[in-house]
């Protein structure tokens, strides 16, 4: 770990908050003169630290450490690079439109992967009005059942999320062209691109 570095981003971080040493020293209890030999590279924070000082100035434990946030590439959130995560633990779906670390439950976690349907996770889309009705034939138990829907157009994406017990059918105003997806706990992520 380079102190340096890590005190340079720790004063940075600060400022941006708009808060004094003191400020930041009082929320972690700790003395504004740590916080000072810290932002000079003098010292480090400690490990057990870390955590608090994270949470304080909202930034990953890793990038600290590092001493370095590197931001991305700009992409401008291109839709047709959409990614999907699904945390294994709590089941958060979270969506990224370019390159980013993606973490929840403290796991960092990979984008899904999409796979076209198959037999058993065929989609079936109606036009009913100005929606499109989706109903998949796939078993809703506790143990195996389909945990979302997604409609991504070239501007938005529509989420419905789903729960076993529940049937799978959904409903999404009609955005002509697109991709949707399917979420099966047990077999991933499943896609088809829709054109009209």
């Amino acid at each position: 770990m380079n102190c340096s570095k890590v005190g340079k981003l720790i004063l940075t971080l600060r400022q941006e908050k708009g808060m004094t040493q003191k400020a930041l020293a009082d929320q972690m209890n700790i003395s504004d003169r740590t916080i000072s030999k810290w932002e000079r590279g003098i010292g480090c924070p400690d490990v057990s630290l870390l955590r608090e000082l994270s949470a304080i100035l909202e930034v990953n434990i890793e990038k600290i450490l590092v001493g370095d946030l590197e931001p991305n590439d700009k992409d401008r959130g291109n839709m047709k690079k959409i990614k999907i995560y699904v945390c294994p633990d709590c089941g958060n779906v979270l969506l990224s439109t370019g390159e980013n670390e993606i973490s929840c439950c403290g796991r960092k976690l990979a984008a899904l992967i999409p796979q076209p349907e198959d037999s058993q996770h065929e989609f079936c889309i109606e036009e009913i009005e100005d929606d499109f009705y989706i109903t998949l034939q796939h078993e809703m138990s506790k143990q195996h059942y389909i945990t979302f829907v997604a409609y991504v157009a070239c501007d938005r994406v529509l989420l419905i999320k789903l729960y076993p017990e529940q049937a799978a059918e959904v409903r999404f105003p009609k955005m002509y062209g697109g991709d949707f997806y399917v979420c099966c706990n047990k077999h991933g992520l499943r896609h088809r691109r829709f054109t009209t």
